[in-house]
């Protein structure tokens, strides 16, 4: 099958505000910091740590036996404490740097502990928690079961990821770093009117988002009819919650976008064209470019993985749905599925270090599992031998992906081209790739992410937009800065969405 994707050249005003020039987040020194393990379920020493006006504002831990030790900020800190918790990072890896155990470190930092001047040690709170989950509590945060608002920080990440990369697209990695400085430091550009403006991938992430929502308002009125519970128990949920269904809501909505004034983004034209066939009424098996696989199938897929209440079997059906209804190569429908369950295990708690054996594990369980109920005669049509042939052809392209990042991540030049390290993601099982690199190569740091992800000479929008909503998944919205948020485009209609689904 022959893969099929076209670009056309955006157009953007690149301004920064030199606001967002103020490097918030923590820093990585070239080739990466010397890191101290960040993890242990074992008992950790800590002490806490005070601002100025003497509020306790985190805690720096540490176990000896695991070599390991890390920082973990209050929750009602606000951001100042986010910040300010960059200075104690820093302790920690210096002091990994210069050979020291973590107790050494932490009896340097009570030893010569800043004034209160200054966010300091408070004398005497050197003591011990059972492990770092239980420091976590005492710190205000929620058990890593679930990522506190993992909807809203997803959405969020996804779209200013998307904004970020935007004016850097098919820029050389010279052109990037003239117009926007190194990677670390690069600042949100601004569109006319001082607007954070994004592009489709946005545009269609809420098409999908918002047609899922209207699916299951309906189904919630159906559930809360007289004399439907005993329906419902029988046929084992939401009856309009099918394939049809959900179908039909995501034609309205992609429709709806092929028509929308503010589509001037130069969307890609697999996506113009199958919409314009979804338009014409036709059944989408015939209206999807079967030989594409463009980024622009699993771009959009975020939503999916943050719907509650959904089934695995549901959330792949629809994750590979949304996809195959533009883009009916198989590798754009795993491609899709897999970014989906990505963002699924983050929110759910997954760890940076468990996600790509996670993501394999799930790869080769689904690589013979054609969803027949939601992807109708697809395979057929695509000329595949038949429907297992046909899916796995796409979960082999997307394994070997994931091998591309793990060799990837084995270098330790955080500086080069992500695109170089992995893929320009141009095509769907690239953008994923190219995307999770920049979100594990900084270690889920959010900022980071999505700015190694848009300095990038391939599709930045798109890598930046799945690294973004990552690193939302894992951080929830608080991470993102607030002067970010308050120019973004269209950001009523993520809280909207963020609100319903946390």
């Amino acid at each position: 099958m022959n893969s099929e994707w076209e670009k056309a050249p955006r157009f953007v005003k690149e301004t920064t505000n030199p606001h967002f020039e103020e490097d918030l987040q923590f820093n990585i020194a070239p080739g990466g910091p010397q890191r101290y393990n960040r993890q242990t379920d074992k008992p950790v020493q800590y002490i806490t740590v005070a601002n100025a006006q003497g509020a306790e504002i985190g805690y720096v831990w540490f176990n000896d036996e695991d070599a390991a030790a890390n920082w973990i900020v209050r929750k009602d800190g606000g951001p100042a404490a986010f910040n300010e918790g960059d200075r104690w990072v820093r302790r920690l890896y210096d002091g990994k740097a210069r050979g020291m155990t973590p107790s050494q470190v932490l009896a340097e930092m009570i030893r010569e502990s800043p004034s209160a001047a200054s966010s300091h040690v408070v004398p005497g709170s050197l003591d011990e928690a059972p492990n770092p989950e239980a420091l976590r509590a005492r710190a205000g945060w929620p058990p890593r079961g679930t990522v506190e608002k993992a909807a809203t920080g997803t959405l969020f990440g996804l779209a200013l990821g998307d904004a970020m990369g935007y004016p850097t697209e098919f820029l050389t990695m010279e052109q990037i770093s003239a117009k926007f400085g190194p990677w670390r430091k690069m600042g949100m550009p601004l569109s006319p009117g001082d607007v954070v403006r994004v592009t489709d991938d946005t545009q269609m992430a809420l098409a999908v988002g918002e047609a899922l929502a209207e699916v299951i308002g309906r189904a919630e009125e159906t559930r809360r009819a007289p004399g439907t519970q005993e329906a419902l128990r029988a046929r084992g949920g939401a009856p309009s919650l099918t394939p049809a269904a959900v179908e039909a809501a995501l034609r309205t909505h992609f429709v709806s976008w092929l028509r929308d004034p503010d589509n001037n983004r130069a969307p890609g034209k697999t996506c113009l064209d199958a919409c314009a066939a979804l338009e014409r009424g036709i059944p989408w098996q015939d209206a999807t470019v079967i030989s594409s696989k463009g980024c622009g199938a699993n771009m959009r897929v975020a939503p999916v993985a943050l719907v509650p209440g959904l089934s695995a079997e549901q959330r792949s059906g629809i994750a590979q749905l949304q996809a195959a209804m533009t883009h009916g190569h198989p590798t754009a429908l795993a491609a899709s599925d897999l970014t989906a369950h990505a963002i699924w295990l983050i929110a759910h708690g997954c760890t940076t270090g468990d996600l790509l054996p996670q993501l394999r594990s799930y790869a080769l369980e689904s690589r013979q599992k054609y969803h027949a109920d939601w992807l109708g005669d697809l395979a057929h049509k695509a000329g595949a031998p038949d429907p297992a042939s046909y899916i796995a052809f796409g979960w082999d392209e997307c394994l070997g992906a994931l091998d591309k990042v793990t060799a990837a991540l084995r270098s330790s030049d955080i500086d080069q081209d992500p695109c170089v390290a992995v893929g320009p993601g141009w095509i769907a099982e690239e953008a994923l790739a190219t995307a999770l690199y920049c979100f594990l190569v900084v270690r889920g740091d959010a900022r980071s992410a999505i700015r190694r992800g848009a300095h990038s000479s391939g599709d930045s929008d798109s890598i930046a937009a799945l690294a973004g909503a990552f690193a939302g998944a894992l951080r929830g919205p608080k991470y993102w800065l607030p002067e970010w948020i308050e120019l973004l485009e269209y950001q009523d209609r993520i809280r909207a969405l963020g609100r319903a689904w946390d």
